[in-house]
């Protein structure tokens, strides 16, 4: 799927990536699924800000992967998980990583991100 020729970020579509610094929760209702203060902040372009938090900080009974995956030809190949609640609920590819990402993000690498329209993620206030 990995499109052999990655773009580059540069002045015409700027990533950035920071330390977040702060405690980052990503809830579904009362369920926490995770809980980091090891987040990353990724900007891209006219993007709004992504919390990445690393897989290890997400409740590994919560979540489970599924087979879709999709292509980004400055990040690379995402994998997806879906949130398994305690009520028998699901959410369906709600979250998302670049295992193997580019070298341009190598750091986003074993960290996930949440689709927010279905997550709630919240960074605690410095």
């Amino acid at each position: 799927m990995t499109n052999p020729e990655p773009k580059i970020p540069g002045p015409d579509h700027r990533i950035t990536i920071e330390d977040t610094g702060r405690r980052v929760l990503a809830r579904v209702g009362a369920v926490v699924v995770a809980d980091t203060t090891r987040a990353l902040t990724l900007r891209e372009a006219d993007h709004p800000p992504v919390r990445y938090i690393p897989l290890e900080d997400v409740d590994p009974g919560l979540s489970a992967p599924s087979e879709t995956h999709t292509y980004c030809p400055y990040k690379g190949d995402a994998s997806y998980y879906s949130i398994a609640l305690p009520d028998d609920g699901s959410l369906t590819d709600a979250v998302w990583t670049y295992r193997e990402s580019y070298a341009a993000v190598a750091s986003i690498a074993n960290h996930v991100a949440f689709y927010t329209d279905r997550v709630q993620v919240t960074t605690e206030p410095a």
